[in-house]
């Protein structure tokens, strides 16, 4: 790289990015959080902590990045090089970690759909919403079909 005003320039554009990007995790992120979690506090919370190891993923990545020296490109090339780097594994890790998350949500959906399928089914068992037997008879047990006709 080139000296350490190529380092420097690494250094402010990666963590300007990172600032960035991570505020609006920060912004975008509860909405979707709330719905997997079902839960303001929960969710705020782990918004939160995502919020601070995407800055620390990132963070650190750049730091390791901005001290390895590539022979073949220089100047500003290298600069763009690395900070196409950082943005490429951190693009990754986020993907990753969304995945992690629709797969809880859609896991909590599933166990929703369950326990409202096996609460029906125990309504129906009870005969909660359903006409019982003898229930529409008359003081001597005769069901409307088996009373005469006048």
């Amino acid at each position: 790289m080139e000296g350490t005003g190529g380092y420097l320039a690494l250094v402010v554009v990666g963590v300007a990015i990172t600032v960035v990007v991570g505020q609006i995790l920060l912004r975008t992120g509860q909405p979707f959080l709330e719905d997997v979690f079902q839960n303001t506090e929960t969710s705020h919370s782990i918004n939160r902590l995502l919020v601070v190891l995407f800055h620390l993923l990132t963070l650190g990545v750049l730091g390791m990045i901005s001290v390895i020296d590539i022979d073949s490109i220089t100047g500003v090339q290298q600069i763009v090089f690395k900070i196409g780097a950082v943005l490429l594994i951190v693009g990754i890790a986020y993907g990753v970690s969304m995945l992690v998350l629709l797969r809880i949500r859609e896991r909590r959906r599933q166990q929703k759909v369950s326990a409202d399928i096996d609460r029906s089914i125990a309504e129906q068992r009870r005969g909660v919403g359903r006409f019982r037997r003898g229930a529409n008879t008359d003081s001597e047990g005769r069901t409307p079909a088996d009373q005469p006709e006048d």
